[in-house]
């Protein structure tokens, strides 16, 4: 980073900075970033507290950072981004903007599309009110797109980092294959034997992610209520920054995001031992998601004296808040 920006604070790992990430993210040298974990504010129709701009306005808006993301990254590095859903306005047709982003990434500014993947969020409230609970003409959305963008054909990834428990089922076709399965030829002509019913220590997972959204306390909600704030009101769970954070980078890689809401990327990437940078443009979300990177006994006191110091201005040392 450079000699202009200060972080507003820091961790031996990490860094969060307040400011428009287009501005911080030219500050890095090109080629030095493994993963950009993300989830930007979303394209709706009906304006959001945290900042949302029109569907029309949005796909150029941020086209805007991915063009940056791309010089930044290394050749096998990693641009994961999270779009949720939206409706044209005023009817019960869906927005395609997250689709379009997708398309106008890959054609103009050269990122490949290494996957895509759904995330289904089980505990989501039924969206939106009108066509759902009032007229009853839509199921509820419960889906967000998660595009893996790469900027080279062969982005690093390794699955065996991210397997799935398996199945009761699988775990006694494992110690007794000839108990559970008789090997048969499939209609397609394969033959199917019991070579895969060894111990691989999980089930390759697929790009469907079940992840819930639901917590209701924890370190950063606690001390948002200690400095009376509300938490960001559009946090990822995280487990799906874990996700690709596991299966695309290394221990002491470098993960940044460029939305940094409340933190989580650099929470999880922190606990798994990579680097990190999160920019976020407005204050009291940096100053609150300090709370994710000190003691959860932390006395209310000197939650409100980081947030106090951090909104001041003050580059602060969470190390100092952590026992050794």
């Amino acid at each position: 980073m450079g000699d202009d920006f200060s972080p507003a604070y820091f961790t031996c790992k990490g860094a969060a900075y307040i400011g428009d990430a287009r501005k911080l993210l030219a500050t890095l040298p090109d080629n030095s970033v493994n993963l950009v974990m993300t989830s930007p504010p979303f394209a709706l129709q009906r304006q959001k507290e945290y900042g949302n701009l029109d569907q029309h306005e949005y796909i150029d808006w941020f086209l805007g950072f991915a063009k940056l993301v791309h010089q930044k990254l290394k050749d096998d590095g990693s641009f994961v981004v999270d779009f949720g859903g939206a409706y044209m306005k005023g009817v019960p047709a869906r927005s395609l903007y997250n689709f379009r982003v997708m398309i106008r990434i890959v054609d103009e500014l050269g990122f490949f599309l290494a996957e895509d993947f759904y995330w289904f969020n089980p505990s989501k409230l039924p969206r939106p009110i009108e066509w759902v609970n009032k007229r009853k003409m839509r199921v509820k959305d419960a889906i967000n797109t998660v595009w893996w963008f790469s900027k080279t054909e062969w982005p690093k990834s390794d699955i065996t980092r991210v397997l799935a428990p398996y199945s009761d089922r699988m775990k006694k076709l494992i110690e007794d294959p000839d108990k559970f399965y008789t090997p048969k030829v499939r209609p397609s002509g394969h033959d199917i034997g019991k070579g895969f019913a060894k111990d691989n220590g999980g089930a390759i997972p697929p790009n469907l992610l079940q992840i819930p959204n639901s917590e209701s306390n924890g370190q950063y909600l606690s001390g948002c209520k200690a400095v009376d704030l509300k938490g960001h009101p559009a946090r990822f769970p995280a487990k799906l920054p874990e996700f690709f954070i596991r299966m695309l980078t290394d221990p002491d890689d470098l993960v940044v995001d460029i939305f940094g809401g409340s933190n989580t990327t650099g929470q999880v990437a922190e606990a798994q031992g990579r680097r990190w940078m999160a920019f976020e443009i407005l204050r009291e979300y940096v100053g609150t998601s300090a709370f994710r990177f000190i003691d959860k006994d932390t006395t209310p006191k000197v939650m409100k004296d980081i947030y106090k110091r951090i909104i001041s201005g003050e580059s602060v040392d969470l190390d100092e808040y952590r026992k050794q």
